[in-house]
């Protein structure tokens, strides 16, 4: 029901959120580095994770990349990644699929908010099965700063017509949960692979959220 204040929503991230995919992400970035005569490791990798590209490759290739360098760099790397998920298949992480059909059917709206390039996000909806679940994506492409700025979750809310006052914001990462504050919307916290997040609620898996847990987020404004 949307009510006087426009439609409910629930602006998703999706990396570690809506599916696990970090393997095929290191993998393709060690095979790219790896053209360059460089290495990563997984715990320098993950340190990366869930950043822009051009904030990644200024971090491990060069602090001095140029755009071209960048571009040239990213499309080969994420071209590999979408091979990948393509190759291997994903499902998404429990609890993320009969949240968003009961979430749907009470007439909920949702987007993706991603440092992903929409290329990216549209494999990924596609393989995990998610495509129709989707009113709107917002990833790189939207942007010119990543999180924890908030500017991902406002463009993906003004896709779909939300007030910020209205959205849900779902994170597994603490500079998600940040931005999705900064947006002045309400936050869910979900797994441990970053520790402690420091969300409105902060759960393990979705599956263990109580059914009332996003109406009440936003019922309690």
């Amino acid at each position: 029901m949307e009510g006087s204040g426009g439609p409910r929503a629930v602006l998703w991230d999706m990396d570690g959120t809506l599916v696990d995919s970090a393997a095929y992400h290191l993998r393709a970035w060690r095979e790219t580095l790896a053209g360059l005569g460089l290495a990563v490791t997984h715990e320098r990798f993950m340190q990366t994770f869930g950043r822009r590209n051009d904030a990644v490759i200024r971090d491990l290739v060069d602090p001095a990349a140029d755009a071209a360098s960048i571009a040239r760099i990213a499309g080969e790397k994420e071209e590999r990644y979408r091979t990948f998920v393509r190759e291997g298949g994903l499902v998404p992480l429990p609890g993320v699929l009969p949240w968003l059909e009961r979430l749907c059917a009470a007439g909920w709206k949702h987007a993706v908010a991603s440092s992903a390039p929409h290329a990216n996000i549209e494999t990924i909806l596609e393989v995990a099965g998610l495509s129709g679940l989707f009113d709107a994506v917002a990833g790189d492409e939207d942007v010119t700063v990543g999180k924890p700025d908030p500017q991902v979750f406002l463009v993906a809310a003004a896709k779909i017509g939300a007030m910020p006052g209205r959205c849900v914001v779902v994170e597994d990462a603490p500079a998600g949960v940040e931005g999705g504050r900064r947006a002045g919307m309400r936050t869910i916290g979900v797994g441990t692979e970053h520790g402690e997040l420091e969300a409105d609620i902060a759960v393990a898996s979705l599956a263990d959220l109580p059914d009332d847990a996003f109406a009440r987020l936003l019922d309690g404004r």
